[in-house]
């Protein structure tokens, strides 16, 4: 199973050297989340410079807010990423739901989903190289992968879930345990098999880590608290489920294995790079 690592927002500037190590380590993903309303890096933009920083380890937006994005453009730039990254790119898709990002985008937050639906069919015919519209042709470039980018959608709504067997190729589920994660991840294949998909949807879980000394665990703390303040007391739970030893994460890793994960991407919300070499040390 992989192991990949997603990146803190707090530092946009300490992310290479992050992407560096990791690159040099047994890691496969390099995950980087998106609000707009925030002080976080641009997520496309940031992927961008990390691939050229990098040469083997995948990139992975964690997840992209696409209902904030016009689809022509988005199209072009998932697509450019995908090649300029030699096809290492991972598109991760969520509807979002902070007002605010949406009032910033001018988008009614009410019709995200549908929305997100009109944007993914969009998405996937200029991937596959067509028209864009009857008096409109083509966008490129054509990605380094046939369809497109590997897309893969979070969320634990039915729409998310049935999103994943429409357009996508895996289900990201983030900051449950195994033991809940797993009715989701049975939930993805029953309907991609139900709408006729071959093989499997890939399966990827997200779970929030802080490891090093007390500083990095407190700074870590603080920035999830800050980030999820919105949601009450789903915001306590997301910090005291953080894994901040060595032990606990291995678990963790051991236990969505277990339940058919194919990845897991170890989220770290503090900025202290030396974590990359710990949590190395944790996994390997």
């Amino acid at each position: 199973m992989n192991v990949g690592i997603g990146l803190p927002i707090s530092d946009p500037a300490s992310l290479l050297t992050w992407a560096r190590r990791a690159d040099a380590g047994p890691f496969s993903t390099l995950g980087l989340l998106d609000r707009l309303v925030y002080a976080n890096p641009e997520p496309l933009v940031t992927l961008a410079a990390i691939a050229g920083a990098t040469e083997r380890i995948r990139v992975q937006t964690e997840v992209l807010l696409v209902p904030l994005h016009e689809p022509a453009l988005l199209a072009k730039q998932c697509a450019t990423l995908d090649r300029i990254s030699g096809g290492r790119f991972t598109l991760g898709i969520g509807v979002g739901g902070r007002e605010d990002d949406f009032r910033a985008a001018g988008v009614d937050i009410r019709r995200r989903g549908r929305r997100l639906d009109e944007q993914m069919a969009i998405l996937r015919r200029v991937w596959a190289g067509e028209p864009y519209a009857e008096d409109v042709g083509p966008i490129g470039p054509v990605p380094a992968r046939d369809g497109g980018p590997e897309v893969l959608f979070g969320g634990f709504a039915a729409a998310a879930i049935e999103r994943v067997a429409r357009w996508g190729d895996g289900f990201l589920g983030a900051a449950l345990p195994p033991r809940y994660m797993q009715k989701f991840f049975a939930t993805v294949e029953e309907s991609w098999r139900a709408a006729g998909r071959k093989g499997r949807p890939r399966l990827v879980a997200q779970a929030n880590v802080a490891i090093g000394p007390p500083w990095v665990v407190d700074e870590a703390r603080r920035a999830i608290r800050d980030y999820y303040g919105f949601a009450g007391e789903y915001t306590d739970q997301v910090v005291d489920g953080m894994l901040t030893t060595p032990a606990r994460i291995r678990a963790a890793v051991t236990a969505f294995g277990d339940i058919g994960a194919d990845e897991v991407m170890l989220y770290c919300w503090s900025g202290d790079a030396d974590q990359v070499d710990r949590l190395t040390d944790a996994v390997a």
